[in-house]
């Protein structure tokens, strides 16, 4: 690589490692027919066509704090290797959506309702939403096959690879796991704190922040203990960027949020912000807590909406949660602060956690 990039380059340059990936498979795809290159091209436009690039950020962090760029590794096969992570989370966000019920992700129609569009528009035969889920679910499998082709692929040695194996393990089995949790929560009517938390440490932090750093630095043959340092900042800032997205997901502005006010009422997702919503109405007001456990994933008037974001409001859970982000950010910040992790990766690592925390709305 001529160049290296700096972390503000990391999101472009990842996009042109997945532009290039992308279309490198085309060949393939087209040599099955012309229906998957147009299924695939709903993949294509859908990674290509936006995110933040937290994950690859990650691992880039992981592999500079660990002092990856003076050791052996070829930077441009780690670049690939970290951009090969978008494609997990293209796999995880594509299957959310279907689950979810979801129209929009990042201001646009989710895969799902893309594809179903396009079946109503040529009239084809058959239950156009039944079409739209069916290639989705697909779309999403075949982000998760090119995920791994692309870490696999990337260019990185043997025993790098093999030195990534356990964080690249763990990552995918505990983003699927968080899922299932997730779901399977919801459908109980979960109002357990601890079961949230754990759906925040698995379904986002562990596969947001906490395993990509602990792959970079895997890949650039970090110590055990600067890995520790690694993934206890990841997973405190994981939390609290998943506690972050839990109040945008009730008091978000759609314009910040790309997807419509109080979507997670509307859902019913059993966060923590709702668990103690409804502890603290239970004790303050009863009558309001009957009325959110009713209306809670059982609500579309945006009326209705309104007055439940009113209810969580009154009970103090919100505010409960911004002391949670707060100390949760301390914590992880604090965790690279006393490993001695090089000044520069810490400063980096906390404006990222500072980024990743901030209010949006």
């Amino acid at each position: 690589m001529h160049h290296t990039p700096n972390l503000d380059e990391i999101p472009g340059a990842v996009h042109q490692e997945l532009s290039a990936f992308v279309s490198a498979q085309r060949p393939e795809i087209e040599k099955i027919g012309a229906p998957v290159v147009n299924a695939t091209a709903f993949l294509e436009s859908f990674v290509l066509g936006g995110g933040k690039r937290i994950r690859p950020l990650y691992a880039w962090a992981g592999f500079v704090g660990a002092g990856g760029l003076d050791g052996d590794e070829d930077p441009e096969a780690m670049l690939r290797a970290a951009a090969s992570l978008e494609f997990i989370q293209a796999s995880a966000l594509i299957h959310d959506d279907i689950i979810d019920g979801s129209d929009t992700r990042r201001g646009q129609p989710t895969v799902h309702r893309g594809v179903e569009a396009v079946h109503r528009s040529r009239q084809h035969l058959g239950d156009p939403e039944a079409f739209g889920e069916s290639v989705a679910i697909l779309v999403g499998d075949m982000a998760l096959v090119w995920a791994e082709d692309m870490f696999q692929d990337s260019g990185l040695s043997f025993q790098a690879l093999r030195r990534a194996r356990d964080p690249w393990r763990g990552m995918r089995t505990e983003v699927i796991g968080g899922q299932l949790l997730d779901v399977s929560l919801e459908a109980a009517g979960s109002e357990d704190e601890n079961l949230a938390n754990s759906v925040n440490r698995f379904k986002t932090a562990a596969y947001t922040i906490e395993r990509p750093l602990h792959l970079g630095a895997a890949i650039a043959g970090a110590d055990e203990a600067l890995i520790a340092a690694f993934r206890g900042y990841g997973r405190d800032i994981g939390v609290a960027f998943q506690l972050r997205d839990d109040q945008l997901g009730v008091f978000g502005d759609p314009e910040v949020t790309g997807k419509p006010a109080g979507d997670d009422l509307r859902e019913g997702k059993r966060t923590v912000l709702l668990a103690l919503a409804l502890q603290r109405a239970d004790e303050s007001n009863p009558a309001a807590a009957a009325e959110l456990r009713a209306k809670i994933g059982n609500v579309e008037d945006p009326a209705d909406i309104a007055r439940l974001a009113q209810i969580i409001t009154d009970s103090g859970a919100p505010a409960l949660i911004e002391q949670r982000i707060a100390a949760l950010t301390s914590s992880g910040l604090r965790h690279l602060r006393e490993s001695g992790v090089a000044p520069e990766v810490t400063e980096t690592l906390e404006a990222l956690a500072l980024k990743a925390t901030a209010r949006r709305s």
